[in-house]
């Protein structure tokens, strides 16, 4: 399992990312699960990834087990939603379990 950023210099978004979230992620639950895998988007597609549609927005950050999609998230638009969506792809791939309650 890996989590795959596909990023590229200059943008906005993934430098927010990586000012609120890239210190952290390594020492979470998820990450720990997915450790975390960058791709610039201006690079050639590694051959061991297989991506289920186009990637045309950074940051994108793609679920994957074995080198295949298993879901996504398009864009950064703040570290609540990255938590949270990010902990249901996680659950629903069944990577982490559910969280109490649910």
């Amino acid at each position: 399992m890996t989590l795959v950023m596909i990023e590229e210099k200059g943008c906005v978004w993934c430098a927010r990312w990586n000012e609120q979230i890239a210190p952290i992620y390594p020492k979470t639950e998820a990450g720990q699960t997915a450790p975390l895998r960058r791709v610039d988007i201006r690079d050639e597609q590694p051959s061991d990834l297989t991506f289920a549609r186009g990637l045309h927005f950074t940051p994108t950050f793609v679920l994957m087990v074995d080198g295949q999609e298993i879901s996504r998230i398009e864009g950064y638009p703040g570290e609540d939603f990255f938590w949270g969506v990010l902990e249901k792809m996680m659950t629903d791939a069944k990577l982490l379990p559910s969280p109490k309650g649910s």
